[in-house]
């Protein structure tokens, strides 16, 4: 029999807290409306209180003691998670419509799309399954989290108009929302709306409830992309609320942006396929492969979860993952760095794999480039592939700018699946470290290998020339290397720290873009420079690159102080998004978010920290943002203003105008971020000071 995640966690280790299982939304959502309204009032307490009770396991049911006469009992189903209301059960008289099951099963974590955890493991070649055991490393965080079992897969209804509507030869042109679509969207809107307007504080688990109730209706529906938004959302408050240490602001303001954005133009009958969006992680038959492993990314989940991803490229460039994520946590994602790989019997661990490659026959792949684990799959252990030849050859001779542009080229608030890709899909480039300053270290992007010019430390020489490193000026844009996890069990700090002392080092960087700071990157495993001394002197079993998170850097990895020729100091200046007015913007936009409409009103009176009264604006004007600071200006009196019935009493203004001036505001917002993010990337200045357009 399958195990549940929590009787995983307990077998690994039995002196291990046992973790709360996923519950399905609706179930959360049935539960809550179930309540008397007495004992709703009480519902957010209760949720609280029971967070911290221990949870008992024994033959495979979890038991939580909720007092005298009182017990929760949850059984999860082979996926591990709560799908229905009857494996959820309380021993109270007033069961099952009792304060003691809601709170428990608003306790536990949401199942869903894009929960973490881990899937199932496919079925085998050639048949439609889950995802494979483990999760993706999420880009761009300090902790990458893995996926969580989720249903079985389901198919959103068609958005588009059939081919015959057409002219021949012409493409389908894409329909309408169905009504159903349409009326679901529109309850989703609203059930938003009403989180919007109170902010975090107020939004407890009664309109938690509303919008999971929403959300479930917009799946009926097959609105895959608002429905997933919706969880992201509730997600987001959960953690605020409960002050987890892993809660952004900025993700919850995003996520409520996209819910918001979908959910109006489909409930006006926009016709857009990407406003329904698709079901992922579904297996599709690949063939033959021949992949080659380039590095190792540990993950740990704020959940309970640990792991490593090891990253492939084929032959093609294509990027592919195998995972291994479970419960553990971070002792887990160390130790799971050098455990045997399970993909078609081969005879590797994930050390080896990201040092050397497979030949795989009968391979399944997901969307997203995880390969499946499934019976009719069969591995072959290959030789490692040179990071100066084949695809990773062509990674490194792509200019770092056009892979940088191909990254950034889709947006979060249009298709965010497309932007997802785009953010966890790595880059390749050559660098020269400049220097540091507080936790960023500052390099100079190199030219690729064929477009250096002869004598540079990128082109072409014998790697007993001259210490002639610096003899032409590196020409590329100035880059920050931020650590992929600042977690203190991973070794990424430490080794950025080791880059920061040594000006003048030459390395082969392979990271991920951060889409949400001014030129950064956020690398992943490092490699020595062909053809120059003052790069990297690896082992031989890692000669080409080191795992940043698992490898730790010595002394003796490094040139001697001679070799290394340190370029000119540049004048690093003022970060042109975090330095910009545009913190005007976005703190009215994510103070909105945190505090309600309440909240905006009296710091645009400027009653509040930061004077976002006109003065402020005025300064967005002046910066030329002045788009921004009508729009802002729009959120600030819309929060103001109030409503009098015909007897000239004060009434609750309309939540719709309040939500629509915040959604204009924060999709400009994000738009014109995202802008100066792309320009940092473009060299304009001998000194390296990236543009700022405004």
């Amino acid at each position: 029999m399958t195990q549940s995640p929590a009787a995983r966690a307990a077998s690994a280790d039995p002196g291990a807290a046992v973790p709360l299982p996923p519950v399905a939304p609706d179930v959360v959502a049935a539960a809550v409306e179930g309540l008397t309204s007495r004992l709703r009032r009480k519902l957010d307490a209760a949720i609280e209180r029971y967070t911290t009770v221990p949870v008992t396991l024994k033959d495979g049911i979890l038991r939580i003691d909720c007092g005298a006469d009182a017990e929760v009992t949850l059984e999860p189903g082979p996926s591990g998670a709560i799908g229905a209301a009857e494996q959820a059960r309380c021993t109270c008289l007033l069961a099952p419509r009792c304060l003691h099951r809601a709170a428990v099963l608003g306790a536990c974590p949401l199942a869903g799309p894009d929960t973490a955890g881990p899937d199932p493991e496919p079925c085998g070649a050639g048949e439609e399954a889950g995802s494979a055991d483990g999760g993706a490393a999420t880009p761009g965080t300090s902790t990458a989290e893995g996926r969580a079992p989720r249903p079985a897969t389901r198919t959103a209804p068609a958005v588009t108009a059939s081919a015959d509507a057409a002219p021949v030869g012409a493409p389908p042109v894409p329909a309408a929302p169905t009504s159903a679509q349409m009326a679901a969207a529109a309850g989703l809107w609203a059930a938003a709306a009403a989180v919007l307007v109170p902010g975090i504080p107020a939004a407890g688990a009664v309109p938690q409830a509303e919008l999971l109730r929403a959300a479930h209706t917009a799946r009926l529906a097959g609105l895959v992309r608002a429905e997933a938004a919706a969880l992201r959302v509730i997600r987001g408050l959960r953690a605020a609320r409960a002050g987890h240490d892993g809660h952004r602001l900025a993700d919850l303001t995003s996520a409520l942006r996209d819910l918001l954005r979908t959910t109006d133009l489909l409930s006006s009958g926009h016709a857009d396929p990407s406003l329904v969006g698709t079901v992922r992680r579904d297996y599709r038959p690949g063939g033959g492969l021949r992949v080659h492993g380039v590095f190792r990314e540990p993950v740990i989940s704020a959940t309970g979860y640990g792991g490593v991803v090891t990253h492939l490229i084929g032959e093609d460039g294509r990027w592919f993952s195998v995972a291994d994520v479970r419960p553990g946590g971070p002792s887990r994602a160390r130790g799971a760095g050098t455990a045997a790989v399970a993909l078609g019997g081969g005879a590797l661990d994930h050390g080896q794999l990201a040092r050397r490659g497979l030949l795989i026959a009968g391979a399944t792949v997901s969307p997203d480039g995880r390969l499946g684990a499934g019976r009719g799959v069969r591995a072959t252990p290959l030789p490692g592939l040179p990071w100066s030849s084949g695809a990773m050859g062509a990674l490194f001779a792509r200019p770092l700018a056009e892979a940088v542009a191909e990254r950034l080229s889709a947006v979060p608030w249009e298709d965010p699946e497309a932007a997802e890709r785009g953010a966890r899909e790595p880059v390749g480039c050559d660098v020269v470290i400049v220097g540091a300053v507080g936790d960023q270290v500052f390099a100079r992007a190199l030219p690729p290998p064929e477009t250096a010019p002869s004598g540079s430390p990128a082109g072409p020489a014998s790697a007993d020339a001259p210490p002639a490193d610096s003899a032409v000026p590196p020409v590329g844009p100035l880059i920050r290397l931020v650590a992929a996890s600042s977690h203190p069990g991973l070794a990424h700090t430490a080794n950025l720290q080791q880059l920061a002392s040594r000006p003048g080092l030459r390395l082969r960087v392979v990271g991920r873009v951060d889409t949400e700071r001014a030129a950064t990157l956020r690398p992943l495993a490092i490699g020595p420079v062909p053809g120059t001394r003052a790069t990297l002197r690896l082992p031989r079993d890692r000669s080409e690159g080191a795992d940043l998170g698992y490898d730790r850097l010595q002394g003796s990895h490094f040139p001697p102080p001679e070799a290394l020729d340190p370029p000119p100091a540049v004048a690093t200046g003022p970060d042109p998004l975090a330095d910009s007015p545009l913190w005007q913007a976005r703190h009215l936009v994510e103070l909105a978010v945190a505090g309600g409409r309440g909240t905006v009103a009296e710091h645009a009176r400027g009653g509040g920290r930061g004077a976002l009264h006109a003065p402020g604006f005025a300064r967005l004007r002046r910066a030329g943002f002045s788009t921004a600071a009508d729009l802002a200006a729009a959120l600030a009196g819309e929060a103001g203003r109030r409503d009098r019935d015909v007897f000239g009493r004060s009434t609750d203004p309309d939540p719709d105008r309040y939500a629509r001036a915040w959604l204009a505001a924060a999709v400009h917002l994000a738009a014109t971020e995202r802008a100066l993010v792309r320009a940092t990337w473009q060299v304009s200045h001998p000194d390296g000071a990236a543009p700022c357009p405004t």
